[in-house]
């Protein structure tokens, strides 16, 4: 790398710490230090920037080669805006690609964006000498991070894509922090490894995987995102082992979550927003005020105990469909009314969920019950008959390929 370039970026680092800091996100001194020390530019070499608008096929797409002279300005914008930085179509390989214009195809991973990140790890507490896991490391930014805190040879990931995870590799040994990357399946975790003080899924996952539970050594923190068929409402989980042994996890909703693991597809209402606009629906009363975006505990509750929804951010007033069911709601106008379309009634359903949400003294966390060695995974806000509650949905077995596509639109996102 060249004098002037280190300079450059070492400079977009300092910008970046002090955007997260000036947000009140970044408040780890150890994590501070590695977020200025990791070269992003080394683990994040290309970005793939969408041209073509939501909804539109096949996707038109422009790679920027973060050694063209012609993009390097943007690339550099780009991996250092904390934004999510797109990397792979298609599981494609990564040491072929050619910069420029590209149609078609879904992308298969991606750099989570930098908020998310700094949560994630803040919540997980990191310490030097711990050794520490990622499921779904992708690039290895996050891996990188935990390295650098952790101490060399403590931080593995384990990565489904073999593509990725050479790719991934390459360059952590680039930087030199002594972290690996294996590849395998996500939900044996990484058994060969033994135990670990750490675990992180970059992966959403429907339950936590009994592998992953085993892993987790006395003391230990495990936090993943709780996946449903909709991006809309993410809930994110932390487990903890106590020194007595048990697991006592935490299910919290989040304004943004991970994307799912092999096998999920997830509804979407953007191809819908053409009928939606031209036939809103038929206007009835409701008791119901849309509530707001941050009322996370009721959102959470309503992704499992009214399935099958997916909300539409990109919508005027608050828009929220039944995919299956060829079904939405609108709200408004006004706070007394919406309007509603087809067989399934939304909106009385959320009713239903946000009058019981309300019985429950409004809860914003939720208990889960994860037995040791497998069995259902139990949620409650409480306990007693006003308690909200349901049972986290079992895995379904997902064929190896082909990968399972990001969405469109980053899932942190409020894109659907």
């Amino acid at each position: 790398m060249s004098a002037d370039l280190s300079t450059t970026t070492g400079a977009r680092r300092a910008a970046m710490v002090e955007r997260l800091e000036a947000d009140g996100v970044l408040t780890d001194v150890r994590l501070r230090e590695a977020l200025l020390s990791v070269p992003r530019e080394v683990l994040l070499p290309h970005a793939y920037v969408r041209v073509s608008d939501p909804g539109v096929e096949p996707i038109e797409w422009r790679l920027l080669d973060g050694t063209h002279p012609d993009d390097r300005a943007e690339w550099l914008d780009l991996i250092h805006s904390g934004e999510s930085v797109l990397l792979q179509r298609g599981g494609e390989p990564l040491d072929t690609l050619t910069r420029g214009p590209v149609t078609g195809g879904n992308m298969t991973s991606m750099s989570t964006y930098g908020q998310a990140t700094v949560e994630a790890l803040q919540t997980l507490q990191l310490a030097p000498g711990q050794r520490y896991l990622e499921i779904g490391p992708g690039p290895g930014v996050s891996l990188a991070l935990a390295a650098a805190v952790t101490g060399p040879r403590l931080a593995v990931g384990v990565e489904r894509d073999g593509r990725m995870a050479a790719f991934a590799q390459h360059n952590l040994d680039r930087i030199g922090l002594g972290a690996r990357v294996v590849e395998g399946d996500a939900l044996d975790g990484h058994p060969a490894g033994g135990v670990f003080d750490r675990i992180h899924s970059g992966i959403g996952v429907p339950c936590v995987p009994p592998a992953w539970v085993e892993q987790l050594a006395h003391g230990g923190r495990l936090l993943t995102t709780l996946t449903t068929r909709t991006p809309s409402w993410p809930g994110q989980l932390l487990a903890t082992r106590t020194g007595a042994g048990e697991i006592e996890a935490v299910l919290r909703g989040r304004p943004r979550g991970y994307r799912p693991m092999l096998g999920y597809r997830w509804l979407n209402a953007v191809t819908m927003r053409p009928r939606i606009t031209a036939e809103p629906g038929v206007p009835r009363p409701t008791r119901l005020a849309p509530p707001p975006d941050d009322a996370y505990g009721f959102w959470l509750a309503a992704a499992y105990l009214a399935p099958g929804l997916v909300r539409d951010f990109q919508a005027e007033t608050m828009t929220i469909a039944a995919p299956d069911e060829d079904s939405w709601a609108v709200a408004g106008p006004g706070e007394a009314t919406v309007r509603v379309h087809g067989p399934r009634d939304v909106w009385a359903e959320l009713e239903d969920v946000h009058a019981r949400w309300v019985l429950a003294r409004r809860p914003d966390a939720y208990r889960v019950t994860v037995p040791e060695g497998g069995g259902p995974q139990h949620v409650a806000s409480a306990t007693g008959l006003r308690a909200l509650t349901w049972v986290l949905p079992p895995f379904a077995p997902v064929p190896h390929q082909p990968a399972a596509p990001c969405p469109s639109e980053h899932p942190t996102e409020k894109a659907l």
